[in-house]
């Protein structure tokens, strides 16, 4: 009989709270076209082990605080929508407002642009109208960066999800915004955004991701944007969850010829937060921008996983994450850059800046690159770095707080991000959230 050592440590399969006894419950809920593919998700999401400590993809990361016990998909919209009062303060399109979920209530789509053939709804109404592009680009890249349990688990137990469409060479001028809520104690959601851009088409999408209350939930979402050649996607992701909750995000951009992709993603709220961003580069010409900015408090966590991939020649990929800790927070940054070896003349950059504004905060960083190509150029780097002292003396000297003196100088070292969003608008309602954050 074999003998297997006690300190042998050995990854086990967990569902937590999604047993399934819960999970057929789920599909009773959900229309049949989805239970085959629900169904095979189920069974990997089962199959697979938690993280460990020696996965490099998790590395640095509080495992621990990723537990799957304690909470209740399905749950029911106690809040009576109120998230429909809460809308993202830019003049847009249409808006679609998803409790626990479901969807609770719309602003329609106008008519010019109905007209013209661009379609905002949710899943389940392209499953009856768009079927064959929701199945072309509903969760088709594969996750790379740690989270197949987790992307598994979402895609089993998601409910509905929003489903943007804009044709080829239409423009949509005012951005499309979509509300995801949760709401209830131990509450798990599984919001979802899938937006296909066809050639030479032109959107602006933003996600804002809140609580009803300040209870502790579970959220586990994905979003998939697809910009096909010379369309321009501006995608803007404000994650606001209640500081109780705990947040896994992980997006995919598909990138065609001469196509580009703007994505800035806002997180602000959370327990512990993890967020993993893919990016692939698929023909030449194309662009992706990826930033992002995060304000961490308290003993807080935010985990920023990425990988730029190019995959054609004369593409070009811009990140930059910014994060600003205060307290005992902690930051962890691990990106990758990887050039495949037909992707001559790529241009690729990567950056992660960290302001410490406690000396008790922690920010860890892991830029990385792996190029297969002779002609190309990829730089990447790091800093963290504690308030300038002169700074901070001459906000001291003109006697400002000390917490108005932080919001001061995380609203400066912000500002080069915010300034590269062409709509003011949303420059504005996302500054505007961050004076949220601060309690102002």
């Amino acid at each position: 009989m074999a003998v297997v050592s006690s300190d042998t440590a050995v990854a086990v399969p967990q569902v937590g709270s999604f047993t399934s006894a819960a999970f057929e419950k789920h599909l009773c809920s959900t229309p049949s076209w989805w239970h085959p593919r629900k169904r095979a998700a189920y069974e990997r999401f089962a199959a697979l082990p938690m993280p460990t400590r020696t996965d490099e993809s998790w590395r640095f990361s509080n495992i621990s605080g990723f537990k799957l016990d304690g909470f209740v998909p399905d749950a029911p919209d106690l809040s009576g929508a109120k998230a429909a009062q809460v809308a993202f303060a830019i003049a847009a399109e249409p808006t679609l407002i998803f409790v626990n979920g479901r969807l609770a209530s719309r602003n329609p789509l106008s008519a010019s642009l109905s007209s013209r053939g661009v379609v905002v709804s949710t899943l389940s109404e392209a499953a009856r109208t768009n079927p064959e592009l929701l199945r072309e680009h509903f969760m088709a890249q594969s996750q790379k960066l740690g989270s197949a349990k987790f992307a598994a688990l979402h895609e089993a137990f998601i409910a509905d999800g929003a489903f943007v469409h804009v044709p080829r060479g239409v423009e949509v001028t005012e951005p499309i915004v979509l509300i995801h809520s949760a709401s209830g104690a131990g509450t798990a959601v599984f919001p979802h955004t899938l937006v296909i851009a066809e050639d030479n088409s032109k959107v602006t999408v933003v996600d804002h991701f809140l609580s009803n209350d300040q209870f502790g939930q579970f959220a586990c979402g994905a979003n998939d944007l697809y910009a096909g050649h010379g369309a321009k996607i501006t995608y803007t992701a404000a994650q606001c969850w209640s500081l109780e909750s705990l947040s896994m995000q992980f997006n995919s951009t598909v990138v065609r010829r001469d196509a580009r992709v703007q994505s800035l993603n806002l997180h602000l709220g959370a327990k512990q937060a993890r967020h993993e961003s893919l990016s692939q580069l698929q023909a030449p010409g194309g662009f992706s921008e990826m930033l992002a900015l995060t304000v961490a408090s308290g003993s807080r966590e935010f985990d920023q996983r990425t990988l730029q991939i190019h995959q054609a020649p004369n593409t070009k990929s811009d990140l930059l994450y910014k994060n600003a800790l205060l307290d005992k927070s902690r930051t962890i940054f691990s990106g990758l850059i990887i050039v495949d070896p037909d992707a001559q003349k790529t241009d690729a950059y990567q950056s992660n800046r960290n302001l410490m504004l406690s000396e008790d905060a922690e920010s860890n960083s892991l830029p990385g690159l792996e190029i297969q190509a002779n002609d190309v150029r990829c730089t990447h780097g790091a800093t963290s770095a504690p308030i300038d002292a002169d700074q901070a003396f001459y906000l001291k000297s003109r006697g400002i707080p000390e917490k108005a003196a932080h919001e001061l100088l995380i609203f400066g070292f912000f500002e080069d991000v915010l300034d590269r969003l062409e709509n003011e608008e949303l420059h504005s309602a996302i500054r505007d959230l961050i004076r949220k954050r601060f309690g102002r």
